[in-house]
């Protein structure tokens, strides 16, 4: 069951213990959609963005992470777009956007969904971004604050400290291992099937793969291998921006996983401390990717925050 810190508010999350299961208990909503109905590209600073478009409503933007693609978020699209209009999209050097014309940075992926935002005729949204897609919306809301209402970070990057030990340690392994894993889900259709194959591909990032279902295994691991990977890693890795992030003044949701490997707990605590209008929730035995593993909390927990916020 996910555990709430910070204010009391039990009509928020509540205990719902029917959305505690991990993965999903039926089949998923996304698997029945004509994808390519709400497929959209578009032209941002002269570099084409692949992105999907579903709903009407106030605007809820997804920014995935490394390696991923908009279909990181698979399992939240159709939910939220009950309501709103949700747009999730390939980073600039990611899925099936093309690299961007500038030096891949932090800053520039800021201005980056600045522009992009500017034109798919969106002045304002709320954004939801999951580890380096944190990081970016966090940016966005420090560097273009008229563009965002509100903020959900899901196990954001952004508080590794630069020269860190860890996060130096994670560069090295990234860089030996990214082109092996290009390579391997090359051949993610034939793997996706085996849950032990599963468990492998996404060690680390899901607290058990094997359970996520192999659809979704297979979508999401269509990010990897992507020209931005290395360039966005180094962005990670020597960005920071600790200093300016109580100037976020919009309401800040803040998700995580209390087992995820790859940004530790530790950093849900640091970014409430630092942001004045946030609140954590940590969803126990969950890792990096809160919105996959345990989607129908997430989708209520996210949907909840948008509705108080408004």
């Amino acid at each position: 069951m996910a555990t709430t810190t910070g204010p009391d508010r039990s009509n928020f999350v509540g205990p719902m213990p029917e959305l505690d299961g991990y993965g999903v208990a039926q089949r998923s909503e996304w698997l029945d959609i004509d994808w390519q109905q709400h497929l959209r590209s578009h032209v941002v600073h002269g570099s084409r963005v692949n992105y999907v478009e579903m709903g009407e409503g106030s605007p809820v933007v997804l920014v995935h992470g490394l390696s991923g693609c908009w279909q990181n978020w698979l399992e939240n699209i159709p939910h939220l777009a009950r309501r709103h209009r949700v747009v999730a999209l390939d980073l600039a050097g990611f899925g099936d956007s093309e690299l961007p014309q500038e030096e891949i940075s932090i800053p520039g992926y800021g201005r980056f969904v600045d522009a992009f935002l500017g034109e798919i005729g969106i002045e304002h949204a709320t954004l939801v971004g999951n580890s380096m897609g944190g990081f970016i919306s966090a940016e966005t809301a420090i560097s273009h604050p008229s563009r965002v209402d509100q903020l959900v970070l899901v196990s954001a990057a952004g508080l590794m400290r630069v020269g860190n030990r860890r996060a130096t340690a994670i560069e090295r392994v990234a860089r030996l291992f990214h082109p092996a894993m290009a390579a391997l889900f090359a051949r993610r259709e034939h793997l996706v099937r085996r849950p032990r194959a599963r468990r492998w591909m996404l060690y680390g990032v899901a607290r058990y793969p094997e359970r996520l279902e192999p659809e979704l295994v297979y979508e999401v691991a269509s990010g990897a291998g992507k020209p931005g990977f290395l360039d966005a890693l180094n962005a990670i890795a020597n960005y920071d921006f600790r200093d300016r992030l109580p100037e976020i003044a919009v309401p800040t949701l803040i998700v995580w996983g209390r087992n995820d490997h790859v940004v530790p707990v530790s950093g849900a605590t640091e970014y409430e401390q630092l942001i004045p209008n946030s609140r954590r929730v940590i969803f126990e035995d969950t890792g990096h990717v809160p919105m996959l593993e345990r989607p129908a909390r997430f989708n209520q927990l996210v949907e909840g925050f948008l509705a108080e916020s408004a």
